[in-house]
Parts: structure tokens; sequence; C-alpha cells
């Protein structure tokens, strides 16, 4: 019999007992994020393998204390067994803390600090470290002060043209008390700052204050490698640096287009609504704290879209798509909702997976690295892997907008009729179009 659940960020397997540092480590691990379970008992398959009854009693009667001693603040584990087809488990379960950063006393608090990344447990960076303690005090690194500030670093202008867009709003005047609802500024020892937010929302030199607070975009040649065919750094505002990214990633990918009636229908190859949920969890949600530049990746099987930070607690990859979320950066969210960028919170990567399985494209990926959070938005039809040499076919795209056959035969070195076959499958694929016949024949991508 198997266990019904797999690991993850909040279950970790084991079919022995793992030496006591590393519970300690497990355990500290959860409770600075989502809590969890740590199981003993059970194979690397999943099995249910069961453990001595006198090793578990034995256990229960020193993992509390042992636990107790090695971990500051206090961690007070649920330790107990449970029978499943006549096989004893042995169970560590603790919930989430309310006084992080959980530590080991032996390490201290900048070394002996861990927690969960998937499945594994790890130690936390310092930028985590201070993540955690905000947490503990109902912080978010947005709302605090930039010390190097005042109320002068804001652009009034741009507030007063937010403020005019919100809706179901009356007041539309800049106050200190509106100022501070948005908490765009702090006021701290008779002294007004402006916030983290208030820089990267309204900020007249967002970068002067955070120069990583940017976003790369970059065009790659091919699906791998990092030969780019065309970048730009998105900077300015949070807003502005949106719109720079979404024009630069639209720019690059191929369109169709449809007669209907007197008009011609433009469609994208992947649904710009994914595109845009994508690019807002980045913005949004990222760690701000982190030294390091948003970054999208353009290759011409994805789209990745890559930002600074793992997931805030206690959001978990697999809850993306039940609408699960944790806002990390309250203020700016709040902000982006009101400007009718967000619709609702929790409901972008629903978006974003929905989009892709309405047009039978391949399913988006999730994946929390150590440091960061990659979304990857494939660009190419489930049932349409790459296959062999058509990849290579449409790389000659990248460097010029026309090709014939004899251009296929050269840089592939394919016979005449095999460059032909392979260009006919890339026209019914629609994915290039033709033009001309016989020898004179061009082919161009379907967006020119």
């Amino acid at each position: 019999m198997k266990y019904p659940e797999e690991e993850s960020s909040t279950l970790e397997l084991k079919r022995d007992l793992p030496k006591n540092d590393q519970i300690v480590k497990t355990i500290i691990g959860f409770s600075n994020q989502s809590g969890g379970k740590l199981i003993v008992g059970v194979a690397d398959n999943g099995a249910i393998v069961g453990i001595p009854e006198e090793e578990a009693t034995s256990a229960i009667e020193y993992l509390s204390y042992s636990i107790y001693t090695a971990a500051t603040p206090t961690i007070l584990p649920d330790v107990y067994t449970q029978t499943i087809d006549g096989k004893t488990l042995l169970i560590i379960e603790v919930s989430s803390g309310a006084n992080k950063p959980y530590f080991r006393k032996q390490e201290g608090l900048e070394k002996g600090t861990y927690i969960r990344l998937g499945r594994s447990t790890v130690r936390a960076t310092i930028d985590l470290i201070d993540e955690l303690k905000w947490q503990a005090h109902g912080k978010s690194f947005d709302c605090l002060p930039v010390y190097r500030t005042s109320e002068d670093d804001l652009d009034h202008q741009k507030i007063e043209e937010f403020l005019e867009t919100r809706k179901d709003r009356d007041s539309k005047k800049i106050t200190k008390d509106a100022l501070m609802s948005y908490y765009l500024v702090i006021q701290e020892h008779q002294h007004t700052y402006a916030t983290t937010a208030g820089i990267l929302l309204f900020g007249k030199r967002p970068q002067h204050f955070f120069t990583e607070a940017m976003i790369i975009c970059s065009h790659f040649k091919g699906t791998e490698g990092r030969e780019a065919i065309a970048s730009v750094d998105c900077v300015g505002t949070l807003f502005e640096q949106f719109e720079t990214a979404y024009e630069f990633i639209l720019s690059r990918l191929s369109k169709s287009f449809v007669i209907k009636g007197p008009r011609r229908e433009e469609t994208l190859e992947i649904p710009p609504e994914a595109i845009r949920e994508a690019l807002l969890n980045l913005l949004v949600h990222r760690n701000y704290h982190y030294s390091s530049p948003g970054k999208i990746a353009i290759y011409r099987d994805r789209i990745e879209f890559f930002s600074p930070g793992i997931f805030s607690n206690p959001t978990i990859v697999n809850n993306l798509q039940s609408g699960f979320s944790y806002i990390r950066n309250v203020a700016i969210c709040k902000v982006f909702r009101e400007a009718d960028y967000i619709e609702k919170i929790g409901s972008g990567f629903i978006t974003i997976f929905n989009s892709y399985k309405k047009w039978e494209l391949k399913t988006p990926s999730v994946i929390e690295g150590e440091g960061f959070v990659k979304c990857i938005l494939p660009r190419i039809k489930a049932q349409a892997e790459e296959i062999d040499d058509l990849s290579l076919i449409m790389d000659l795209f990248e460097t010029t907008n026309e090709i014939n056959i004899s251009d296929v035969m050269s840089r592939l070195k394919l016979a005449r009729a095999t460059a032909g076959r392979k260009l006919n499958a890339l026209v019914k694929k629609s994915l290039i179009r033709k033009k001309g016949k016989g020898r004179g024949s061009s082919y161009f991508l379907r967006s020119q």
C-alpha cells in the first residue's frame, strides 16, 4: 500500500528515522513557512513500510524535548504514531509559527534559519530572514519607509492620474491622509518618508533608490542558449515597466490573421491574458528586497518570467490553480487593483492555466527555485511537439523576414525534396506562409 500524499513543501516522507539535527532543520523549515508533517516509515516510492513500534515509542519520548531545546523561539511539535495497513508510522507535525524566524540555537540566526523549498529544506538567506521578521510583525516590505526620501520624491501628477481613474471613489485630491492610506508615505519622528511602494509606484526616480527594481526583457535565438536577438531594459515606475515589457513581448510573437467581413482580425499565438497575468505577477508579487532584476526570456518554444524571491508564505505551488494566494506587497497590490490592472487577488494563475487549456496549448509550469520563481508559458500546441529540423528552419526567421528552399538546403545541408517537404509541413502547421510557385517560391512567418 502507498501513502496517499506525495512529498511537498508541507510534507516530507522518510523510510527511516533521520538524524536528530536533520529533523530539527526540517521542523524549523515547516515552522518558518506553512507548517507541515515529517512522516517516518514510507519508502522513496511511496510504499508504506512502517518502523518497529518500540522505535516509534522511544522517538516520541525524546523528539519533542530535542526540538524544544534545539530551536528558538520555542517550537512545540505534535509527535504521534499512526497505524496504516498494520504498519506503524511516526509523525512529527508542526503548525506555521507566529514568532518567525525560527532557527537552531547551535548555529545562530544567520546560519541556523531554515525554510522549505519544494521538497527540500534549505538554509534561508539574509533577505528571507528579514522577510520572516516582517511577517512576524504583520509588516510588508513595500510599506516600510525609504529613509533617504521625502514626499518630494513622489510624482504628484502620476498620483493624481491614479486617483482620477479609481472606481467608485469620490475624492480625487492628494492629501496627506490619502497618501498614508495607500502606504505611499509614512511619518516617523516628525519626518515624512516615501515608502518602498510610493517610490516604485509613483516615484520620480525609482531606480535611483532601487537600482535593480526593473525588468530585463530579451528575445533569444532558438530554444536554448543566450544569443540575444533583441533586448530592452524596462525601467521607471511599475506601471511604466508593465507597459514597456508587455509591448516588447507582443512585438516578438507571431500573429495570424483572419478576414471577417470588412475587417482583418489579428490573433496572437498564445493567450494575451496569460502574458498579462504572468507579467503582473512578476511585478506585483516579486520580492523587492532582493537586489536582482526581474527577467523575461523569450525563446522560440516558450516565454520565461523570472521573479526574484521565492513564494511568500504560505503560498504553495500545487495550490496556484485553485486560486490560493498570499499577498507579499500589500500596498502595491492595492494600487494595482484599484487602477484596474488586477481583477481579483488570487485569480492570476487561474486565468493563465484556463486560457491555455481553452487554446489547447501545452500546460504552463511554475518552478520555485532557490531565491526565484519562474513561470513558463509554452508557445506550442499540446500535440505539436517540435520535430527534427522544423525548429531549425524556424530559427532562420530570427535574422531574416524571407527564406526560400535554397536557404534551407544550404543552411541545413538538406536535399531539395527533403527541404521542400519540411517547408510544406510548416505551412500546414500554419507557422509560415508560402508565396509564389515552383523554384521562385518564398516563405514568410504567418505574422508577416
